[in-house]
């Protein structure tokens, strides 16, 4: 895997940004039906300006979690028979992720990616057709950026745009050029790694992908957690990873970029 660029981040600002959107998160927690659902603790804003690279297993810094509390990100859909038992799940207990979208995924199913908005999850971008980064020219990279941008965008909203209405990025295999990096930087993209895995792309059972990360995750004890939802045994865990952050006092923390949060707060 490529060395990526080691970058200082300000957790001051994003303190400030934090203090803010208290009863933004209180608000969401209000509306789930459940009244012992696991429910979504607080929203996150994550800017590019303070926050540009995140995530332990790939970069120095990651975003600022209290103890037991956790990111939810999906990576490689819409896979609409798996991503649905993933959305199902996630709305069993009231619970918001980020999906990060293949581009060329997301303009097969268009309308599981409208599912996806609509349900109150945050979508970022993962490249058009998945491709080790690091591996191919600048102008091909930037390529595939674009085009899972725009195809993500067309999906979503119906227009075809290489400017994300979700500033989100991550890379294929976390894997990238500092070229790569310096390009998202000077978008204001930020671009996430993960501080943990279940490393569901490797064949197992469902119970050995449950044990093998809540295991990581009870030691780890916080962090941004990486699944792919188009895994037929990581649809298979969810609910019981959820009904175990549940029991387990974990609190699940939903990200969203600094624009959208800021319109939220100022909505109530």
């Amino acid at each position: 895997m490529t060395k990526m660029f080691r970058a200082r981040w300000t957790s001051t600002a994003l303190g400030a940004v934090l203090a803010a959107l208290a009863g933004t998160a209180s608000a969401g927690a209000a509306d789930c039906p459940r009244k012992d659902g696991l429910g979504t603790s607080r929203i996150l804003s994550v800017d590019a300006k303070t926050t540009p690279r995140v995530g332990l297993k790939s970069f120095p810094q990651t975003l600022a979690l209290a103890d037991h509390e956790v990111v939810l990100t999906f990576d490689d859909g819409p896979h609409p028979p798996t991503t649905s038992k993933v959305l199902a799940a996630l709305a069993q207990e009231c619970v918001r992720a980020t999906f990060f979208l293949i581009g060329l995924h997301a303009s097969e199913h268009p309308d599981m990616v409208k599912r996806i908005a609509r349900e109150g999850h945050t979508i970022g971008h993962h490249t058009f057709s998945h491709p080790f980064m690091a591996r191919i020219p600048f102008e091909k990279a930037r390529s595939e950026i674009d085009r899972g941008i725009a195809a993500d965008e067309m999906a979503l909203h119906g227009v075809s745009t290489t400017t994300p209405s979700t500033p989100f990025f991550r890379f294929p295999y976390f894997e990238a050029t500092q070229a790569q990096l310096d390009l998202l930087l000077s978008r204001g993209i930020v671009v996430f790694g993960a501080d943990l895995w279940a490393s569901d792309w490797n064949e197992m059972t469902p119970e050995q992908e449950l044990k093998l990360v809540t295991e990581r995750l009870a030691a780890a004890g916080k962090g941004i957690i990486l699944f792919h939802d188009p895994k037929a045994r990581t649809a298979a865990i969810m609910p019981a990873f959820l009904r175990y952050l549940r029991e387990n006092g974990f609190r699940v923390v939903h990200v969203v970029p600094a624009d959208t949060s800021q319109k939220n707060a100022d909505a109530h």
